[in-house]
């Protein structure tokens, strides 16, 4: 069989493509961007990115509903966005495979926090897949689609930094082609008012019990002995580092971590002197286990931030400091806005004339560090005008004459049109800039609905930022040149004095886009 190195999103791709999938729905975010990257190459597959990762659970559970195998991917505090239909997917089920792929972030490396999605699994009470390397990526998607048309159910399937972004050997095979299921009618299964809905959480609950029972005999969750004096429950990129940390100890390798195979890791433990648990952020492993009376240790050794990595395990299993070789210690680079970036003398400009400016995320996030100093606060996506607009009611009108919300295009597409609304419609008078670069930058350049351009690069409709900022009620919209900086200058003087909500379009192409036509 032929065998590629694959990144393991690559490989989730590769396995929707394998699994018969035809529909793939995502909104972009590091870790997980490349997975639908590598899904709109495929032909079969209808790729596409959403305005935001609610909609994407949407437009998967539609085709999924529909009789389509479908997937949705994002990071984790994309889960948060797309939770609502999330939940309610796990009490309707299925008619084709749903596969919804999340990425966690250990460490924060493009993060705003460290969150362990394992917990929306247990939550939902849907299952959750956890590979830990590009080829049980691949493997696990189409497992993932197996289970949930067996049990009526979507599926999670959990990555980290680590393994999504390591490359393995990856065994191709051929792409198993599934029909679209005929459309039908089941109004007691998918239209959730508390009737049906009530009814539905029982079947959720016999589910999960079958799901719990048959984890057990699962080949995903194996034992494997060797020296018996330790023993060692792990998934993920963990089982990565306790092999390589340890290889003598014998493990137990957990592929799917919930419902987790309780009966099958206590027999493991009944067989070893010490059990360890060996597992990123929260003690999810070691909390199941110790609420079933198996006894074992864990985050009083890992704790319950950050990543771990093999010189971290292999000191926690053998109590002494590991003697590995160390990478020479490299300058600390901080990351920066690019040079000739558009958002640079916005943020210059914000700076010089001491404004209060409540930020997003986004590239223009990093405007937040020196030299530039400029953003005062970054929560969420879309949170900087509900932020503006928060601190005006704490204020009075009067603080927003020197505080203004920035928001990039794609993040307000994604998440800012609402709040925008809400000021327009409680009557505030904050100054809106929409830093409008023309792409998705932060994620590396995946085009918007205001880019003009799909998923393929193909022309598509352009949402027009100005009408629909009119529409949502601003009593002023402009666009402006930032490399214009005396009509900048006025603009925002001008705005933020106005009586009412406005919004300053300020767009420039990002410097690194690629597009034909683009100035530089």
């Amino acid at each position: 069989m032929e065998k590629a190195l694959y990144l393991g999103n690559e490989a989730i791709a590769r396995g929707a493509w394998e699994a018969g999938v035809r529909v793939v729905s995502s909104y972009p975010g590091t870790p997980s961007t490349e997975i639908t990257e590598a899904a709109s190459t495929y032909p079969e597959i209808n790729s596409e990115w959403a305005t935001n990762e609610k909609v994407a659970m949407e437009v998967a559970f539609g085709a999924a509903m529909g009789g389509a195998r479908a997937m949705t991917c994002m990071k984790h505090v994309g889960l948060n966005v797309a939770a609502d239909p999330f939940f309610t997917a796990a009490y309707t089920g299925i008619r084709a495979g749903l596969v919804a792929v999340v990425a966690d972030d250990p460490f924060m490396f493009s993060s705003q926090n460290e969150q362990d999605s394992r917990f929306y699994g247990r939550s939902a009470h849907v299952p959750v897949l956890e590979p830990a390397d590009a080829q049980e990526c691949k493997d696990f998607v189409k497992l993932a689609f197996a289970l949930s048309e067996e049990y009526d159910t979507p599926v999670l399937v959990r990555v980290t930094t680590r393994v999504a972004h390591a490359r393995s050997l990856v065994t191709l095979e051929a792409r198993q082609e599934r029909d679209v299921l005929p459309y039908e009618k089941d109004v007691r299964k998918y239209v959730m008012m508390p009737g049906n809905a009530r009814g539905r959480h029982v079947f959720v609950e016999q589910r999960e019990k079958k799901l719990a029972e048959a984890s057990n005999k699962m080949e995903i969750n194996r034992a494997e002995y060797r020296d018996l004096s330790i023993g060692v429950v792990c998934e993920g990129a963990c089982y990565q580092y306790v092999r390589e940390a340890m290889p003598e100890a014998s493990t137990f390798k957990v592929g799917m971590c919930y419902p987790l195979a309780i009966e099958a890791v206590r027999e493991f433990a009944e067989k070893v002197e010490r059990l360890v648990v060996i597992e990123e952020l929260e003690p999810f492993l070691e909390n199941q286990l110790k609420a079933h009376g198996v006894a074992c240790t864990g985050k009083e050794m890992t704790g319950l931030q950050g990543e771990l990595d093999v010189k971290k395990v292999r000191e926690i299993l053998t109590g002494k400091k590991a003697d590995l070789p160390q990478f020479p210690a490299m300058p600390g680079r901080p990351p920066a806005l690019c040079p000739g970036c558009p958002h640079r003398v916005t943020f210059q400009q914000l700076k010089k004339h001491g404004y209060t400016v409540f930020g997003d995320i986004g590239c223009y996030t990093l405007g937040a560090l020196p030299p530039l100093s400029a953003l005062d606060a970054s929560l969420c996506m879309g949170a900087s005008i509900g932020m503006a607009f928060g601190a005006e009611k704490a204020h009075g009108k009067a603080f927003s004459r020197h505080a203004v919300a920035v928001i990039g295009d794609s993040t307000f597409l994604h998440s800012g049109i609402t709040p925008l609304i809400d000021a327009c419609y409680n009557g505030g008078t904050i100054t809106v800039l929409i830093l409008d670069n023309r792409i998705t930058g932060m994620t590396g350049h995946q085009e918007n609905p205001a880019s003009g351009y799909d998923i393929h690069g193909n022309p598509a409709p352009q949402i027009d930022l100005e009408a629909l900022c009119r529409a949502c009620g601003a009593a002023s919209v402009r666009t402006v040149d930032p490399f214009d900086v005396k009509a900048l200058d006025a603009a925002l003087e001008e705005e933020t004095a106005r009586e009412a909500v406005s919004v300053i379009v300020v767009k420039r192409a990002c410097v690194l886009l690629k597009r034909g036509g683009e100035k530089k």
